[in-house]
């Protein structure tokens, strides 16, 4: 899920660099900005998350310890939503969400810039995912766009809060609305966002997380579904295990997409800190827009602005980078920043429109139909994000970034 850019341990390419700064950047055989790398995240486990996991272990109920209830129902009055159901991993969570608001044929919106699972559970459910592109400011769904795209077909949205940034929740819900449409919301890096004041669970029909290993709230594998309706709810639950009413008494076919007791102790523990952990994010992302704001790094930098009203959980911070001012390429100045002690990541290196999964549903040149996804695509990095970032991390990536600007500026 995540494109990092670690050092090969191979000699780069050479770079063209502007001439008086050549020879000093790291990837050129110069000294890197630090010896010591910025951790791009850390996912570690803490003795509270071992000692959680050890009860049920030691239990031997590793899933009948109610640790996934206990999970359910705290991330549901979290998110302000009536119902939460845990199960494997956030793309069942988007499979659980689409079958039972969508049927084979259904046209549903979705983003052409955002993971490919927010399309693909659409696709498995027999659905026709309609492309939409983004918004040039904010890298979120683009209404305007998804608008213009409805035919007599159109049944749903399927928006992602994408970097942990609320979309444009009003004119979704208004596009809905006007149009009879289901709204599925793909939080899956979204965990304890905001919108105008109110939890993401209050809106549309479903949201859905995720826990992988990288997310704000990571068990490992997991996800959660949450909705406000209450046939919904029942609906979600008969299909995340086998439609069973009873034991041995199965109403419908469904799935066994249950989440265990270890991952359910495990997201308890990390859920007790989890509001602190995102308001040190929120910091670490004010930090970072007070240094993309001051020279040199405007013109060069430009963070993804958020939605307005939305308060992000800052999952990544994601800039753009003007390559039209640079010798190089996106990817070429990760790979110099990453030798001078700094990481990146790409999210993502397509836009769904490109990618052969979906060839079925494209037709024509992706990069005219889809520009500014098309465009985020050569130009977006994230930066280390986590929240442990401390003044001397933020120290190192301000001298890197400023080094390596200078050394690939034309």
């Amino acid at each position: 899920m995540t494109t990092l850019t670690p050092s090969s341990g191979k000699a780069p390419a050479p770079l063209a660099s502007s001439p008086a700064h050549a020879s000093a950047l790291a990837i050129h055989g110069g000294t890197p900005v630090s010896t010591t790398r910025v951790p791009f995240m850390i996912p570690g486990l803490s003795e509270a998350d071992i000692a959680a996991a050890m009860v049920v272990l030691k239990s031997g109920m590793l899933r009948a310890w109610k640790k996934c209830e206990e999970l359910e129902q705290r991330m549901g009055q979290m998110s302000g939503a009536k119902h939460a159901m845990t199960c494997s991993n956030g793309t069942c969570a988007l499979q659980l969400a689409y079958e039972p608001l969508f049927e084979r044929g259904d046209e549903v919106l979705v983003p052409a810039w955002s993971y490919i699972a927010t399309a693909s559970m659409l696709v498995a459910r027999g659905c026709v995912p309609v492309f939409v592109d983004a918004l040039p400011e904010t890298g979120q769904i683009d209404m305007a766009d998804a608008a213009r795209k409805l035919t007599p077909r159109t049944r749903g949205i399927a928006a992602t809060h994408m970097y942990g940034c609320p979309v444009d929740i009003d004119a979704v819900q208004s596009l809905a609305a006007k149009h009879n449409l289901k709204v599925v919301y793909d939080a899956a890096q979204a965990h304890l966002s905001t919108y105008k004041g109110k939890g993401i669970g209050e809106f549309g029909d479903c949201v859905t997380y995720s826990f992988y290993a990288t997310k704000n709230l990571p068990t490992g594998e997991g996800g959660l579904i949450t909705c406000n309706n209450d046939q919904l709810a029942r609906q979600i639950k008969l299909l995340r295990s086998h439609g069973e009413t009873d034991k041995y008494l199965h109403e419908q076919v469904g799935y066994n997409y249950r989440l265990n007791d270890i991952a359910g102790a495990l997201g308890c523990s990390r859920l007790d800190r989890l509001e602190a952990e995102t308001n040190a994010r929120r910091a670490a992302a004010k930090t970072y827009d007070a240094l993309f704001a001051a020279a040199p790094f405007v013109g060069v930098v430009r963070p993804l602005a958020s939605t307005p009203g939305a308060v992000s959980a800052y999952h990544l911070y994601t800039i753009e980078l003007n390559t039209d001012v640079l010798t190089c390429t996106r990817d070429e100045f990760a790979k110099a920043l990453d030798a001078e002690g700094v990481p990146t990541a790409v999210h993502y290196p397509r836009a769904l429109t490109d990618q052969p999964a979906f060839a079925a549903f494209v037709k024509g040149d992706s990069a005219e139909q889809w520009p500014v996804a098309s465009r985020l695509a050569k130009r977006v990095m994230s930066m280390p994000m986590h929240h442990g970032m401390t003044a001397e991390h933020f120290a190192t990536i301000e001298k890197a970034m400023a080094k390596v600007i200078a050394g690939l500026r034309k």
